[in-house]
């Protein structure tokens, strides 16, 4: 069953965001991929502001004519060099950052994908500083998005 829900904490905190969704006329559709292999879960490290430093799900922008799944398999092998295999989505929320005079900055409707791991190395690449298959315990110790922390906490009971 898909949740909804509205995060507004450290709103950027799944995406790297361009300069061209910045102040957009209409929301944008983004998608994450929630990839564990055994007992960890694949994360990676926003190389570029906003949200610069934070580890978070991978994932990015939906580009016109794809599917969630094909975006979400798109997407994790550009961040991360893993192939995928995206299914159902899981958790939807939106990211609504505004300015100092209250114009909307971002806005992203962001769907959640579950996914299996199908093959590859990890390598960190386009916006993603790092990427690393986190366990459960290393989650303390790392500078995770906040709406990052809690997907994983309430829905998986993963960080916990």
């Amino acid at each position: 069953m898909m949740e909804r829900r509205s995060h507004h904490e450290n709103p950027m905190s799944i995406l790297g965001a361009t300069s061209g969704n910045r102040y957009p006329d209409r929301p944008r559709v983004a998608v994450g991929a929630i990839v564990f292999k055994g007992e960890r879960i694949l994360l990676v490290q926003r190389g570029k502001p906003p949200a610069e430093g934070y580890w978070a799900i991978p994932g990015g922008s939906v580009e016109i004519g794809e599917s969630l799944q094909q975006a979400a398999q798109r997407e994790i092998l550009e961040e991360t060099g893993v192939s995928i295999h995206a299914r159902e989505p899981v958790f939807t929320f939106d990211i609504i950052e505004k300015d100092a005079d209250g114009s909307v900055r971002f806005h992203y409707v962001v769907v959640d994908v579950m996914a299996d791991y199908m093959e590859g190395t990890l390598r960190p690449a386009g916006d993603a500083a790092d990427a690393r298959w986190v366990s459960s315990g290393e989650l303390s110790r790392m500078k995770v998005s906040p709406a990052t922390l809690d997907l994983l906490k309430e829905r998986f009971h993963f960080g916990i």
